[in-house]
């Protein structure tokens, strides 16, 4: 029940974000959740082994690179789907803040506190 929860969050974050940034589009509630949904299984497969790989310039860099592959990321899920579009670079690092700060409010609500 929670994953399903949790799914149905992140639709929510990909469409507040898509609506709120002007250079990302999504074309419903549906193809918000798949695209929340490609973008966490390309950052739990492609980027890590990209975070694996670049992870010399990423110490380097104090974790700007692994933020950067988020957004490459959000890119290749925006070239995988036609309903979500981004208009570029720095929409797509744009949405990705924005993004990542709405999953950081979502699961600070609904925390289970002890």
């Amino acid at each position: 029940m929670r994953l399903i929860i949790e799914i149905l969050l992140m639709g929510l974050a990909v469409a507040l974000a898509a609506y709120l940034l002007p250079g990302v589009n999504v074309d419903g509630f549906w193809s918000a959740i798949i695209a929340g949904v490609l973008i966490a299984l390309a950052n739990a497969t492609i980027g890590t082994i990209l975070r694996i790989l670049t992870f010399p310039i990423n110490f380097l860099t104090l974790g700007l690179m692994s933020f950067i592959i988020t957004v490459l990321m959000v890119l290749l899920v925006d070239n995988l789907m036609d309903s979500f579009n981004t208009t570029g670079f720095f929409s797509a690092l744009l949405f990705a803040i924005l993004l990542s700060l709405l999953n950081m409010v979502f699961s600070a609500v609904g925390s289970d506190r002890n």
